[in-house]
């Protein structure tokens, strides 16, 4: 292929291809050559022409296939236009000279046709360079049509729309002659051809002014006779003509040519006039003035009515959303005069009536809830209400003029109901897409929304009250705010009119519409609502029998009523079930005796009235079952069970009944049955068990001998069939934009579609996707679908003998019917038997013996010939899933058998088509029939049959069934790989376009074989890339396919490509297909646009993103988006596109493709996206109401203006998003929070300032979002504003992040101020709405979380500025404090449960806020001291406002605190397992109701945490303290209020004591944590532990709370288990740390006690008894610990599991191991080091909870860990640091060392031992391997060295052989070579030397003085380098005057002597001190002090030497000298400026 890649063909390589290859090779080239000609220079293309032309010209004569003809076409356009166009009249006369051939053979036609499109490529290219030639062409071409068959006429009537195209006006001359061909072909037999002509007479209409002007009529009439007997293409086509055509004739301005015409300029209500004659009176000829002129019968065609009805929408489009607006309520009262009653014809039948409603219903929301922002919608609501106004009162006059009119009233009132049905409908819909935007439109009085809706629901037409109802419910899931206040009132008019007939229905509807929009409202209503429904639906069926004439209101509105209470879910309906359960059993007859009584008695309409009863209370049994399937207990079940077989017994009267009373109880019995059905297919198959044969036997019957003659193929088979083989039945069955009104023609002549009033109670079940309105079916349909329901799953619980019987009766009911009448009877045989397979299968059972499999085979293969496509569809399927159930390799193999021979022999379509199908549905559930021959010989057969070109429907069928097989035969297909890939290629470039379905099989092949190729198509083989090369090829032609699936096929296709061989796809021209196609017409290819997208900006976000951008400025013809991607990017297309679909799923996809794009580039192009994002927020509906708080916007646009005068739409030049939804701007809103989390992932200069500007200022296309903060915030504002609940939900997110996210960073300009400062406004602003008392408690509760994320960020210091913020909180308070019974009856009682908590979690987090930054003042406090009065301001500032924060809260913390106990107290009940259930009070806790406790749980669980700790702390403030009873138990004796409501004052004390209320609040907080401590679930958040973990620090941190743990002691060993717990389960370090801060503050509670027993001992004992004291800690006289109640052992357990954690190396067990090398050091991160330096100093303080003898069991343990972390983690740091472990292990050792048990006489002597063992053991640390010795710090080991010699008692130390092993350590490192080691090893000897004791420090002073004072005397020679040396020698000589004191009299002399010379050595005369380096001075200076010292202290020996050496003597004289001068000079500067001296003089103090 690669030769094909050439300017000029390469026609050897050409020659050398067989006859297939050739036309790829061809293909290939002349794709190349297109995207080789525009980029080719003009000379090259010159020099080449004439040989190009030749090529190209003679392969219109090779009988090109459609692909290859367009390309030929194609490319001599642009190479003559590009190169000289001269020559092109030759080639033109050639094409003319091919069309005029008398030649008709097919074999030549393929050239006519490239020839016919060849003209139009060259006319569309050159137009009107080429003269006058066209009159010839057009002339000749026309000629050639006439005797043109379809795929002439369809290449015509394209090629005179691309010769139009390229004209204009030119053609003028011509436009008569086309428009009379174009008008025959457009009512063309075959329908691609009338597509065709639509086309070309669109395109014609552009410059043909007649078109629009005089034959506007016949333009029309032409239109409407097209859409008779159309497809959906068609119709599609022709809408659009006939829409573009009037709304042309609407716009235009009339030029001079049409005054000729004497043509007047036409009217909008004429327009109307013409569009309402096509749908009221069809086709069939219209005088458009005239009336009702035209009689007949005939009604109207259902494919006229669709298609007129989708052209109303393409003219409404076409005019655009301003003109709808304009104009609306013309529209309007036009669109619903379609369906009023005064064109009776229009409307003869209900199935008529329901047509036209769909229809109208569809124009209303495809141009209203399609093209229209927020705010027109709002006025078209207006509109639609005086509309239902204007009806009401006409009905109104009508039934109140009095007897003489009533025949005349009924006929008006009817008359308006199907107006009023469509006018509700939209209004419903219309509020519902608004959602709580609508809010103001139902406070508007003067529209009065709501009164208009409930004053039509007392409507006379049932289907009137039945949409007013649904009316309702739509407002109440728009406003869940209405729900209650809808509900109350219309029981409140449902009670006080029940003697009306309407009112009881009407209203009826309306309270059970209203429940089932409860379910979509997630603040619910108000529990006690369940109980006055169930009471009112009692009393209505109580008193059904008291009035005749209402009975059967009654009857029916009880039982609705019920069944829609029940939709309220287990939590409402266990409350009433009992008296459900004795209705339903009252209501059946308790024996079969009373039910023969029954029939005897009674008349026609006592049996209407308990048929619909008995109805009525299976539909709320089966409504109970669906919903509460929580309840169905085996009790509930077995009080189900019993009116059951009466029911069915009943069921099998229905007939004889029917017969005595005649046909009025012909529609309750249906219904009857078809509830009774309904109800048996849910309950459990066991449960009826009894009564099977009886409701067999009337299944059969109801499937077998339907009442009616419908075909009701379309509803019960699709699901049936498999989705993917639905595509082969054409675009119906699929998912389109206008579904709504397609699925009319859908459904056959006799039904036009479900409606509300075939089934009332459809009305509060859950509404399938998509649909507004449910729409069931008519009851006599409805029965079949749950017949065969019910059917398939009694048919897999018979036993299996009885399954033949059932079959072969179905079998013979087929046999005996004839004509229509068997298709139907075999429809629903085969419908109910494929259901019965799917549960078979389902279930894995058997079918059956050998008999039953025939039978079951006998009834599928009937159907798999049948003429119904959809039921050979089905059957094949069902054929399928028949081999799956029976499971046998063998049986399979002949069901395939059966259809081979078949295939061979039959020779007409029906069979072909079904058994070429069922070929393939075999593959599907048998995951392929193993065997290899039997695939081949599937594969052949479907190849013959893919390439029968007499047939498109059995090569569409083939192909399908062919692209099963490949899809699901997995590896054994790739044998047939390569053969099937060319058979595919072959026919999509020989398959004529107009065979659409073939092409759409095709597409699927390619697909399912680049799926099977999967990641092989990378691979660079030859045979691989001739296989990625063919695929690529076939995507090509299906990409240029005229049919929009095919294209979305194409689009499919490549994106698998692009999965599997990424780098071989074109990514830009993939790109710009989708750009193309992104705002297509057809949803499927939208949806693969979308889709492909969605999977490329997965990878390659940025690149797609150019390349459309690309694109567009490329300005190519044929691309003219409805998008502005020039502009917007293709982000904002993608934007704009998700706020005008209406497709949920592609919604979803975009808003996932939005995602994907913005995490892989926010970062980098922030300012675009936070554009967006802000263009979509501030085109808020109801922007203006906002206060705008700056300006920079006003400029902006002021910069614009000029520029944007030229544009046309001066309303949207400001915001390419004009009037977005609130859905788009809530997800733009959450794009702004996702914006935000991207950024912290990338940087800490996006959230600081200064960092950001210095970037920025570097590189200036850099970008941070720290410098977007204002208009963040201003985003954020605008959201939590508006009208809509969702998006302040988002706004106020929003904000919380920002608060949270940019609260720390300070504001460079002013420091000691953060840049939020600014927004105070802003925020407080955005916050206060939420508090006003008509806003929605979720919305209030999150602003609580954004109030205390405010107040707790410390953004304002200032407590004036505070305050407005936290006067919201203190409202809030008080709403709180007022208790249940204020709470507003709107929602259900959980959301007050839901806004206290948030309120209580609010003022918990400012609290401890407040409490944490005054904790942190006392450490500020005394570091202010430290750096001295600068910081002192600040300092004040902090205080204040910590101080001022905790008195904010101080004022209300007596209120709070008790209802922070409260609130913890319902939290513990609530958090108690479920065998305490009883045990919980009746009426349920402090803040939630005992029937709300589910829905309350959730809440409590979000903010238990933090009131906890508030808690903990504000008990701990109070310090727990037991007042005296004189002062008064008010304050602590617990509080009357909140915490103890729900206890009965009979049961409570009346006041506890002060002892016994603490002890209570210990164990709740204690109790709550340790039971959420013990198992937090996985989910559990992070802060809540942590918080927990807090809560439990506070209360430990006073003394009383430590005595109850200390006291007890199981207690605190199950805290240390929790604790150990959590630590081994979560790895956090944060929640580790806080864990072991509690730890060691049990500890120390137990240290507590123990001390006060041994005190409390001694005191009464008296000290002299000291010997017989009994011993108290742990271990007592044995020492030995019990796990699992040792406080010691658990201490032990968790600490050595954070040791081992950190440090594997300490496990033993793990030490022996190779895993662990023993001897590397390890670096831990500095939260492990934080962990294990905890963990050592918890470890220290063990020894004091224990015995002596217990101390001796722990002590090797102990020892062995802070020795083996000292060991591991001594590690060298750079700046002479010690690691923090090390600190922490030294830190360890010594309190260990220093313990009193050491000295104990019990515990001495093993204490010794052991200390003894230790100091061997850290010893033991230098001699390790040679290589290993560096590593280790000595300091580290010296200083722990140290610690034992300072800590223990001597005689640990003392023994010879361990002294002189430290004493060797030490000299080793005097030497060392690093001065800072020298330096700490002198500060340790200084230490030793001083040493109390004698024994201990002598040895050391005798062995290492002599070689200090050595190394000194050195030093003379070597004057320190640097600041490390000289600290090194201060330190020696501080350790030598300090020997000096110790040291006895007769010795000191010596000592002295020796270090003067040293120190005088160190003098500087004056003359070296100027030139010395710095630490020469220092050491002048440092020796001159140290002399002046020693000099006084000893005098004589001072004396002496001075006297002995005069030198010395002048030297130290010079400098005395020197340092008084310089003193003298320093006082004199003093004296100048005496003002600093106070602040040098407290520094130096300090130091």
């Amino acid at each position: 292929m690669e030769l094909a890649h050439s300017l000029l063909l390469n026609e050897e390589a050409y020659k050398q291809l067989g006859e297939f290859q050739k036309a790829e090779f061809i293909f290939e080239w002349l794709q190349f050559l297109e995207k080789l000609l525009p980029v080719t220079s003009r000379a090259d293309i010159r020099e080449n022409q004439k040989k190009l032309v030749e090529q190209l010209t003679s392969l219109l004569n090779n009988s090109p296939g459609p692909p290859t003809r367009r390309l030929v076409a194609k490319n001599l356009a642009v190479l003559y236009s590009t190169g000289d166009t001269f020559l092109v009249y030759q080639t033109i006369d050639k094409c003319n000279e091919l069309i005029r051939s008398k030649d008709d053979s097919p074999s030549y036609l393929p050239t006519k046709l490239a020839a016919v499109v060849c003209l139009g490529y060259l006319y569309k290219k050159l137009g009107r360079i080429l003269g006058n030639s066209f009159t010839d062409t057009v002339g000749n071409v026309l000629k050639a049509m006439k005797n043109a068959e379809s795929q002439g006429r369809y290449e015509i009537m394209l090629s005179l729309q691309n010769i139009l195209n390229g004209l204009g006006a030119a053609a003028i001359p011509c436009h008569r002659d086309i428009y009379k061909a174009a008008r025959s072909c457009l009512t063309d037999r075959s329908m691609a051809v009338r597509c065709a002509a639509a086309k070309c007479l669109l395109e014609l209409q552009n410059e043909a002014v007649f078109m629009w002007s005089t034959d506007l009529d016949s333009v029309v009439t032409l239109c409407f006779k097209s859409f008779e007997g159309s497809n959906y293409d068609v119709r599609l086509a022709v809408s659009k003509l006939l829409g573009t055509v009037l709304a042309r004739a609407l716009t235009s301005k009339q030029t001079t040519a049409s005054t000729r015409h004497n043509f007047h300029r036409i009217s909008l209500e004429e327009v109307m006039e013409l569009l309402g004659t096509g749908f009221l009176r069809g086709s069939c000829g219209f005088l458009r003035a005239s009336g009702d002129m035209l009689k007949g019968t005939s009604s109207v065609s259902r494919d006229v009515r669709v298609g007129v009805t989708q052209a109303y929408v393409v003219f409404v489009s076409t005019l655009g959303a301003q003109w709808l607006e304009r104009n609306f309520s013309a529209f309007l009262s036009h669109t619903l005069y379609l369906v009023s009653q005064s064109h009776t014809k229009a409307i003869q039948s209900q199935m008529d009536a329901v047509g036209c409603r769909h229809c109208v219903s569809f124009i209303l929301r495809a141009t209203v809830g399609g093209l229209l922002g927020e705010k027109a919608q709002i006025a078209a609501a207006k509109e639609i209400c005086q509309a239902i106004w204007k009806l009401k009162k006409v009905a109104d006059g009508a039934g109140n003029d009095g007897n003489l009119e009533t025949k005349n009233s009924t006929t008006d009132v009817t008359a308006s109901q199907h107006v009023l049905v469509c006018a509700l409908q939209e209004l419903g819909s219309l509020i519902h897409g608004l959602g709580t935007t609508a809010a103001p439109l139902l406070q508007d009085s003067s529209t009065g929304v709501l009164e208009a809706v409930i004053s039509v629901i007392l409507h006379p037409s049932i289907s009137v009250r039945l949409t007013a109802a649904w009316c309702l419910r739509c407002i109440a899931v728009a406003l869940p705010s209405c729900v209650s206040l809808l509900l109350d009132r219309c029981i409140e008019r449902l009670t006080t009119l029940k003697s009306s007939p309407e009112a009881v229905t009407g209203y009826s509807f309306a309270v059970a519409a209203l429940l089932g929009a409860v379910k979509h409202c997630p603040l619910g209503i108000p529990h006690g609502k369940g109980k006055v429904i169930m009471t009112v639906a009692e009393d209505l069926l109580c008193s059904a029998s008291q009035n005749s004439r209402i009975s059967l209101q009654r009857t029916q509105a009880g039982w609705l009523l019920i069944a829609a209470l029940m939709t309220l879910g287990p939590a409402v309906v266990q409350h009433h079930l009992p008296r459900m359960l004795l209705l339903w059993k009252c209501i059946f007859p308790s024996s079969p005796k009373d039910l023969e009584t029954e029939k005897t008695r009674g008349d026609s309409f006592t049996w209407q009235v308990t048929l619909e009863g008995r109805a009525g209370a299976l539909c709320a049994i089966k409504s109970f079952v669906s919903h509460c399937a929580g309840l169905l207990t085996d009790e509930v079940v077995q009080r189900l069970l019993p009116p059951l077989p009466s029911a069915v017994d009943l069921l099998t009267q229905l007939s004889s009944i029917n017969k005595s009373y005649g046909n009025s109880l012909k529609t309750p019995s249906t219904v009857y049955r078809h509830k009774l059905y309904e109800l048996l297919a849910v309950l459990p198959p066991k449960t009826y068990e009894g009564s099977f044969w009886a409701v067999l036997k009337e299944l059969v019957a109801d499937l077998t001998v339907p009442d009616s003659q419908i075909d009701t193929s379309t509803f019960l088979l699709p699901p049936l069939c498999h989705e993917n083989d639905l595509l082969l039945l054409g675009p119906l069955l699929q998912e389109t934009d206008h579904r709504f009104i397609e699925e009319q023609l859908l459904l056959g002549n006799s039904i036009a579609g479900g409606s509300l009033e075939y089934d009332p109670y459809s009305i509060y079940e859950t509404v399938a996707k998509g649909d507004s309105v449910p729409k069931p079916l008519p009851p006599v349909l409805s029965v079949i679908s749950a017949a065969t329901r019910l059917f398939g799953v009694m048919f897999s619980h018979v036993a299996e003998s009885h399954r033949l019987q059932v079959l072969e009766q179905l079998l013979n009911s087929v046999k005996q019917t004839k004509g229509s009448r068997q298709q139907i009877v075999q429809l629903n045989v085969v419908s109910a038997f494929s259901t019965s397979l799917k549960h078979l299968a389902n279930c894995k059972g058997s079918l059956g013996p050998e008999e039953v499999r025939r039978s079951a085979l006998t009834l599928v293969m009937g159907a798999l010939e049948s003429n119904n496509p959809l039921l050979r569809c089905a059957a094949a399927e069902c054929l399928a899933r028949l081999a799956q159930v029976v499971s046998d390799t063998a049986f399979t193999a002949g069901l395939a058998q059966v259809s081979f021979d078949k295939l061979k022999s039959a020779r007409d379509v029906v069979s072909r088509t079904g058994h070429s199908l069922a070929l393939g549905c075999l593959y599907r559930y048998l995951g392929g029939i193993g065997s290899t021959q039997h695939l081949n010989a599937c594969v052949g057969i479907l190849y013959t049959l893919s390439q029968d070109s007499t047939s498109p429907d059995v090569q569409a069928w083939a192909l399908h069934s062919l692209s099963l097989i490949v899809d699901l035969a997995g590896p054994l297909y790739h044998v047939h790989v390569e053969p099937t890939l060319s058979l595919v290629l072959m026919l999509l470039l020989t398959v004529p376009p107009a065979y659409t379905e073939v092409h759409q099989s095709l597409g699927r092949c390619l697909n399912a074989l680049i799926t099977t190729l999967g990641p092989e198509l990378q691979g660079s083989s030859t045979t691989v890339s001739a296989l990625r090369t063919s695929c690529l090829l076939g995507c090509a032609v299906m990409q240029d396919n005229p049919d929009c699936l095919v294209q979305a096929q194409a689009i499919s296709c490549l994106q698998q490509l692009h999965m599997f061989a990424p780098r071989h796809v074109n990514l830009s021209s993939l790109v710009s297909c989708l750009c193309v196609n992104l705002c297509s017409s057809y949803l499927l290819l939208r949806r693969a646009v979308v889709s492909c997208l969605c999977q490329l900006v997965q990878r390659e976000a940025a690149e797609v993103s150019e390349y459309a951008v690309a694109l567009v400025k490329e300005n190519r013809e044929d691309f003219t988006p409805d998008v502005n991607i020039r502009e917007i990017g293709l982000e904002g297309a993608l934007l704009s596109l998700l706020d005008k679909e209406l497709d949920q799923r592609l919604c979803q996809d975009i808003k996932e493709t939005l995602i994907h794009m913005l995490t892989s580039m926010a970062v980098e192009k922030l300012s675009f996206w936070l554009k967006l994002c802000k263009d979509v927020l501030a085109a808020s509906s109801d922007f203006n109401t906002v206060v705008s708080i700056d300006t920079t916007q006003e400029e902006e646009t002021a910069k614009v203006d000029d520029a944007s005068i030229l544009t046309s739409n001066s309303d949207e030049r400001f915001h390419p998003f004009s009037n977005p939804r609130w859905s788009t701007r809530v997800f733009a809103a959450e794009c702004v929070c996702k914006i935000i989390s991207q950024c912290e992932n990338a940087g800490s200069a996006h959230f600081d300032i200064t960092l950001a500007q210095e970037r920025k200022q570097r590189d200036s296309r850099d970008d941070f979002l720290v410098l977007h903060l204002a208009d963040l915030i201003r985003m954020a504002f605008m959201a939590a504003t508006d009208h809509s609940d969702q998006l302040r939900l988002s706004g106020l997110q929003t904000l919380q992040i920002l608060v949270r996210k940019f609260a720390a960073v300070p504001e460079p300009e002013f420091p000691g101020h953060v840049i939020l400062e600014q927004f105070q406004a802003n925020v407080g602003a955005a916050l206060r709405p939420a508090f006003a008392p008509e806003t929605p408690p979720d919305v209030t509760a999150k602003a609580c979380q954004v109030c205390s994320a405010w107040i707790a960020s410390g953004v304002v210091s200032d407590l004036n500025d505070l305050r407005r913020v936290h006067q919201l909180l203190v409202s809030s308070l008080l709403k709180v404090q007022a208790g249940k019974e204020a709470q507003s009856q709107q929602y259900n009682e959980s959301t007050s449960t839901m806004e206290i908590l948030a309120v209580l979690k609010a003022w918990a987090e400012v609290y401890i806020v407040a409490v944490e930054k005054q904790k942190n003042q006392s450490d500020a406090h005394n570091h202010c001291f430290k750096i001295g009065n600068s910081a002192e301001e600040n300092y004040r500032d902090i205080t204040s406002s910590a101080s001022g924060l905790l008195d904010l809260v101080q004022a209300d913390l007596g209120t709070l605190s008790k209802l922070w106990l409260a609130a913890l107290q319902d939290f513990a009940l609530l958090t108690l397992p479920l065998e305490y259930a009883s045990q919980l009070p009746a009426e349920g806790g402090t803040f939630y109701t005992a029937e709300t406790i589910e829905n309350a749980r959730p809440h409590y669980y979000n903010s238990w945490a933090l009131i906890l700790y508030a808690t903990a702390l504000w008990l701990t403030s109070t310090g727990f303290i037991v007042v005296d009873p004189d002062e008064g138990v008010t304050n602590l004796s617990r509080p009357v209020t909140p915490t103890t409501m729900c206890q009965d004052s009979s049961t409570r004390p009346l006041v506890k004591s002060p002892e016994d209320v603490n002890t209570d609040r210990f164990h709740l907080i204690l109790g709550i944590s340790v039971e959420f401590l013990c198992s937090p679930r996985s989910d559990a958040a992070m802060e809540n532990i942590i918080a927990c973990l807090r809560a439990l620090h506070a209360l430990f941190d006073v003394p009383w709370p430590r005595s109850k743990i200390g006291g007890d002691q199981e207690l605190g060993v199950e805290l240390l288990n929790v604790l150990h717990r959590l630590i081994l389960t979560r790895e956090s370090p944060d929640i580790q740390l806080a864990a072991l801060e509690v730890v060691q503050l049990i500890l120390f509670a137990a240290q507590e006690h123990v001390k006060e027993k041994r005190r409390s001992a001694e005191v009464d004992d008296g000290a002299a008894e000291k010997e017989t004291l009994p011993e108290f800690g742990e271990g007592k006289d044995t020492g030995g610990l019990i796990p699992g109640k040792s406080l010691v052992f658990a201490t032990l357990e968790l600490c050595v599991c954070i040791l081992v954690r950190q440090l594997p190396q300490l496990n033993p067990k793990l030490t022996c191991s190779p895993a662990v090398q023993s001897g590397k050091h390890l670096l831990l991160s500095e939260d492990g080091s934080r962990l294990v330096a905890a963990a050592l100093i918890i470890l220290s303080d063990v020894p004091a909870i224990c015995s002596p003898e217990g101390s001796i069991s722990v002590l090797p343990t102990i020892l062995y860990l802070i020795i083996g972390v000292l060991k591991e983690t001594a590690v060298k740091l750079q700046d002479g640091q010690l690691p923090l472990t090390v600190a922490a292990s030294l830190q360890a050792l010594k309190g260990l060392l220093s313990s009193p048990m050491a000295r104990a006489e019990k515990s001495r002597t093993a204490w010794t031992d052991l200390l003894r063992s230790a100091l061997v053991t850290v010893l033991d640390c230098w001699d390790r391997v040679d290589g290993l010795l560096q590593e280790c710090d000595e300091v580290s080991l010296l200083t722990a060295i140290t610690v034992f010699i300072m800590s223990t008692s001597p005689e640990v130390t003392t023994i010879e052989c361990l002294q002189k092993h430290c004493i060797e350590k030490f000299k080793i490192t005097l030497d060392s070579k690093d001065p800072l080691v020298q330096c700490k090893c002198y500060q340790l000897l200084h230490s030793i030397f001083q040493h109390p004791n004698k024994t201990v420090s002598y040895p050391y002073i005798h062995s290492l003085s002599p070689s200090i004072v050595r190394k000194l005397q050195e030093t003379e020679k070597a004057k320190p380098e640097n600041a490390a040396e000289l600290q090194v020698i201060q330190e020696g000589i501080k350790v030598v005057t300090a020997l000096t004191a110790t040291a006895e009299e007769e010795h000191r002399a010596h000592l002295v002597a020796g270090l003067l010379p040293i120190l005088i050595s160190f003098l500087l005369d004056e003359n070296a001190l100027v030139s010395a380096t710095n630490s020469a001075k220092s050491l002048h200076e440092f020796a001159l002090q140290n002399l002046m010292q020693i000099g006084p202290q000893y005098s004589l020996v001072f004396k002496k030497l001075m006297a002995a050496s005069p030198t010395m003597k002048a030297r130290l004289e010079s400098a005395v000298k020197g340092n008084q001068e310089s003193i003298k000079a320093k006082t004199a500067k003093h004296a100048k400026n005496p003002g600093k001296s106070s602040s040098i003089q407290l520094k130096t103090n300090f130091l």
